[in-house]
Order: C-alpha cells, then sequence, then structure tokens
C-alpha cells in the first residue's frame, strides 16, 4: 500500500514536473518570438489623428535609440530632427517601418529585432551583432508626397526599367550596323591617291 502510494506521488510529481517544464519552455519560446517581430507601442498621441504617415511621406522625427539593458546608442534630441523620407531607406528597416501609420505629434516605442537592425553583424563597436533595439520617437512634422511626387516615386523607376533594354538595344544596333559596314579596301584607297 505504501509503495502504491509512492508511485502515485512519484507520477502526480512527475507529471506536475513535466507540466511546469513545458509551461517554462512555452514562455521562454514566447519571449524569443517577440524578439523576431517588429513591436511598436503608442506612448503618447494627438486627440485627434486626421492623416497617417504613409510611404513616400515625409517625417521629421526625434528619436532616441537604445540597447535592451538601456544603454543609448543614438540620439537626435541633441541636433535637429531627422528627415525621413519613407521608402527610401534612410533610417534601418525596422524604423522605417514602425513609422508607417502614425501621426503629426505622436510619441511611438518600437521594439526592432536584430533581422530588421544591423544583424548579426552589429555595428561595431557601439552595437554588438544580433542585438535587439528600442527606439522612443517622436514625430515632429509629417508631409504627405503630392501626386506629383507620388508619380514619379511609382511610375519612374518603371520608365527608367523599361528604357535600359531600349537603350541596350539601340546600342547594340549601331554596334552591329558598324561591324557589318563595307569599308574601302587599300586598291580601292590607293587608286584614290593616285588620281591625285
Amino acid at each position: 500500500m505504501a509503495s502504491c502510494l509512492l508511485q502515485k506521488f512519484t507520477m502526480k510529481s512527475m507529471k506536475s514536473s513535466v507540466l511546469l517544464l513545458l509551461l517554462l519552455t512555452a514562455f521562454t519560446c514566447g519571449e524569443d518570438s517577440t524578439a523576431e517581430e517588429l513591436q511598436v507601442e503608442i506612448l503618447e498621441g494627438p486627440e485627434t489623428c486626421s492623416v497617417l504617415s504613409a510611404m513616400g511621406d515625409t517625417l521629421q522625427i526625434h528619436y532616441t535609440g537604445k540597447l535592451m539593458d538601456g544603454k543609448v546608442i543614438d540620439s537626435s534630441l541633441s541636433r535637429d530632427a531627422l528627415v525621413v523620407e519613407l521608402g527610401k531607406r534612410t533610417v534601418i528597416p525596422g524604423l522605417e517601418q514602425s513609422l508607417v501609420g502614425v501621426c503629426e505629434g505622436q510619441k511611438i516605442k518600437a521594439t526592432i529585432p536584430p533581422h530588421l537592425a544591423y544583424g548579426k553583424k552589429g555595428y561595431p563597436p557601439t552595437i554588438p551583432g544580433d542585438a535587439v533595439l528600442e527606439f522612443e520617437v517622436e514625430v515632429i512634422s509629417l508631409t504627405q508626397q503630392t501626386p506629383w511626387q507620388k508619380m514619379i516615386n511609382d511610375v519612374f523607376p518603371m520608365v527608367c526599367l523599361a528604357l535600359v533594354p531600349t537603350l541596350l538595344g539601340l546600342v547594340g544596333l549601331y554596334l552591329y550596323q558598324k561591324a557589318n559596314a563595307k569599308k574601302p579596301g587599300k586598291k580601292k584607297a590607293n587608286k584614290k591617291m593616285k588620281k591625285k
């Protein structure tokens, strides 16, 4: 009877240990997966927001970038506001993505995973490899792109891509014609010299 009771107790402890182990694993895995995705938290914002930023818009921002241990890696607070044109890749991808859909006057906190920041190499000596970064950003101003800018940003690259094969074809045609053009032979050139 005592050994049967001991077996039940041991099985119950093993089940609870396994359950605890699974919970700890899930909790730990959950923490790792959050570092794999961009997280944006709104810290404060205007009461009304009629215009949200979109690709092509220009923002003026102040930011403070930190490592997860709190060490500041960069800040614009002692300088002029940074001008960011969304879609032009002037800042790290995670920061640019976090600035899409914000309002003028809004403050956000973006937690940026390594693959959207500086990756495995980091940015020595300031940013180690595989570093998760945290940026606090204040949007000072938001300027939407004009229809003309939208056309230039959307259509102009496609037109340029279409022109490249055309120009290469024209260069090839010119070179082909030049290579196949009949050149006066030496005999004809000598006859012309003798006549003079």
